[in-house]
């Protein structure tokens, strides 16, 4: 009993819960979260009496978490369902990430988890376990990512007009935004009281995130990460920080989406991510010299670029997805690459060369940013270890000089992701086939639903 007692003293898990618990005394319950395939927040609540337990020895969670559709209903294809028998597996804290919500009017508390098949043996379809064996084959070659999330999202009305969104009323003016007013401060202090909770939450829980500016359509706001060493870190940055904008916004009497394209005329809502390598001595390796693109970053853009349209399912997992794609709204067409070049689908931001990185301006907020952090390292790894040339690099308007080649709707993408040899090496065919057949059983169920327009062309027609 003594040696389990000292055993239990030493574990840094449990000691991080108990001072937790020890600071803040007032809490009731524990959101225990998880990402699904979607990259949804899934999870039980539990009591604070238990939270000890929790933390070691772990809460069990169906494995179907990963087999769910975007609806929330488990798709047998999968495996995970009734085929296991909707077995359960072990999910464990994830350290750090134990925090309080703000934003509720109860004391509750937080904390990512993670699912493992046993002991030690992570679950092969978590994403953040999948995430987490891309980034060990970096710290063999001796690099480590430095990655940050750029979000795009929409205030909206928490009441909806026959079943479509609209722009939140500003709770200064009481007007419903309508202009186009890219970067306007106005825009911000009509929004003040809500932005400025959003970032004060943010902080709250540990999150970097520092920026927030008026995009691109109105109601459309941006907000950004500090970049992190830590890639598995940065994605749970993102995952939280999504949660905390929504639940701010509520409290706000607002809602908001982060569906990659909400209004038809508007511009949709991107996920860029920036992203560098460094070595084992803190040395930026992509530094570019008298602005030319270094082997590695070279090899780098090779890999993200001759792999593109294999993880373009990962970057754009949505029916929905591939309504943002038009040279209007700076949405990349081909797979092209470019220095300060915003039409591209890499861009190189000028700057120090210590702060040389790419930006790849493809994902939409629909991702979930596990699978896309783990599906573009798989691709820089990729180029880096087979030295893979890229395209020539774009001057000027790459629509205008590169014919449009990336996928166009979600089956093509399907079916390139299917066919990788690449993505299945890295992210596990196991992996590739449940995430396959998840949205396939989306796709069947949409194109059997008979929509409004449908019955507007043909009804009385034909």
């Amino acid at each position: 009993m003594s040696n389990v007692c000292t055993k239990d003293a030493e574990n840094p898990e449990l000691k991080e819960a108990e001072a937790f618990l020890e600071k803040h005394p007032e809490v009731q319950f524990v959101d225990l979260l998880i990402a699904d395939m979607n990259g949804i927040v899934r999870g039980k609540r539990v009591d604070k009496s238990v939270l000890s337990k929790v933390f070691k020895s772990g809460v069990a969670l169906p494995a179907s978490i990963y087999g769910l559709n975007i609806q929330g209903t488990t798709v047998e294809e999968t495996g995970l369902g009734l085929e296991i028998g909707d077995s359960d597996r072990i999910c464990l804290p994830v350290p750090g990430t134990l925090t309080m919500e703000p934003w509720q009017k109860r004391p509750i508390a937080q904390c990512l988890m993670s699912m493992y098949e046993q002991p030690g043996e992570p679950f092969f379809a978590d994403p953040r376990m999948i995430l987490r064996s891309v980034v060990r084959r970096f710290e063999e070659l001796g690099l480590r990512a430095v990655t940050a999330f750029e979000l795009e999202f929409y205030l909206i009305d928490q009441e909806m007009v026959n079943g479509r969104p609209q722009p939140a009323c500003s709770p200064i003016s009481g007007k419903r935004p309508e202009s186009v007013q890219v970067y306007s401060i106005d825009e911000l202090d009509e929004y003040t009281d809500l932005l400025v909770d959003i970032i004060s939450s943010a902080r709250e829980q540990g999150l970097p995130a520092d920026t927030i500016v008026a995009e691109s359509a109105p109601g459309q706001f941006e907000i950004n990460l500090n970049h992190v060493d830590d890639p598995v870190r940065s994605c749970d940055n993102t995952t939280l920080l999504r949660r905390v904008v929504k639940n701010v916004a509520y409290d706000h009497g607002m809602d908001t989406t982060f569906m990659a394209k909400p209004y038809e005329d508007q511009a949709g809502n991107g996920m860029h991510m920036h992203i560098s390598l460094v070595d084992r001595d803190g040395n930026n390796v992509f530094a570019i010299d008298n602005e030319k693109p270094n082997d590695i970053m070279r090899w780098a853009l090779g890999g993200l670029l001759e792999t593109l349209e294999q993880y373009f399912a990962i970057l754009c997992p949505n029916i929905n997805s591939y309504r943002r794609f038009s040279s209007q709204f700076f949405v990349p067409l081909a797979p092209t690459w470019g220095i300060e070049n915003r039409t591209t689908a890499l861009r190189i931001p000028g700057g120090a060369p210590e702060a040389t990185r790419i930006e790849h301006r493809v994902a939409g907020t629909d991702a979930n940013p596990y699978l896309m952090m783990a599906a573009m390292l798989s691709a820089i790894h990729y180029g880096i270890t087979n030295k893979i040339e890229p395209n020539e690099m774009i001057e000027g308007n790459a629509y205008e000089k590169v014919e449009p080649s990336l996928p166009c709707n979600l089956r093509d993408s399907l079916r390139a992701l299917e066919a990788s040899s690449v993505l299945r090496e890295y992210l596990g065919s196991e992996f590739i086939d449940i995430f396959v057949a998840c949205k396939e059983h989306e796709l069947a169920e949409f194109e059997q639903t008979i929509s409004d327009l449908e019955y507007a062309w043909y009804l009385h027609t034909v």
